[in-house]
């Protein structure tokens, strides 16, 4: 699941590792990575760990974030404004920033790989014009 539909539950519901996983088809092992990078925040039952909703919302966030290619530096960042700013406003500019400067990193790679693909196809068609004067001569 990329994230971007999230069924709406009960704010006192908790999940399992199990179930997080599941939903959002992770591994045990990336749920523990971000909580030890300090992204997700698990409560403990026993020597369960469970997820509470804001984590549950949080790893989705997380996910989407690495889709569009934010470091987990900068996914951290935005997700700890949401916890020191409850109008989300600075969150809200900050996101657009760090937003319009991986836009602009994506438009100029997806601007280089076209030139790239373009001078491949051209040699490509090179060397299948010589392949072919080779098989008729």
């Amino acid at each position: 699941m990329d994230g971007s539909i999230i069924v709406q539950t009960d704010m006192d519901s908790t999940f399992t590792v199990t179930q997080l996983c599941k939903e959002f088809g992770v591994t045990p092992r990336a749920l523990r990575f971000y909580e030890s990078k300090g992204l997700l925040h698990p409560g403990r039952e026993s020597t369960r760990r469970r997820f509470d909703q804001r984590d549950r919302a949080r790893l989705a966030l997380i996910l989407r974030g690495k889709r569009f290619g934010f470091s987990l530096a900068e996914i951290g960042e935005l997700l700890d404004l949401y916890d020191t700013d409850n109008s989300q406003v600075s969150q809200l500019t900050r996101t657009l920033e760090v937003a319009g400067r991986r836009l602009e990193m994506m438009r100029m790679q997806r601007d280089e790989l076209t030139v790239a693909i373009e001078e491949l196809q051209t040699q490509m068609d090179i060397v299948s014009g010589l392949l072919d004067e080779k098989k008729t001569s």
